[in-house]
């Protein structure tokens, strides 16, 4: 009788097993369906643009190079400070105008020099 009972201990734990979901949330959230493309986000301002340039470029990194992206984004001329995720799957800007907001990768093919409206470097 306590043959039924195992297949069926082991059928849930097989089951719950499957429904396990991957954590590699990377691809998810640098997808930008039903969002304005970053092209014409990057016209409503400088720090717009730079935002842009910054997804774009933490799009090309690799999750151990996060660091190079954060120095990119510190060398623009209005961030203020640049904070990473734990897992490097978004940064965190704050310009030095006061305004912050965070960026997935923007994963649309170009680079952050790319960006139109980018200011020069001072």
């Amino acid at each position: 009788m306590k043959h039924p009972a195992t297949l069926v201990l082991a059928a849930a734990l097989l089951a719950s097993l499957a429904s396990c979901r991957t954590y590699d949330y990377r691809e998810r959230i640098s997808q930008d369906k039903g969002l304005m493309p970053a092209e014409r986000y990057a016209h409503y301002g400088r720090e717009q643009a730079e935002l842009v340039a910054i997804g774009r470029e933490l799009a090309h990194a690799s999750p151990d190079s996060v660091q190079q992206v954060v120095a990119y984004a510190r060398g623009l001329p209005d961030v203020a400070d640049v904070t990473p995720d734990a897992r490097g799957l978004w940064l965190t800007i704050r310009f030095k105008n006061g305004w912050r907001a965070a960026t997935p990768p923007i994963n649309d093919g170009k680079r952050g020099a790319e960006t139109a409206g980018l200011p020069a470097k001072q």
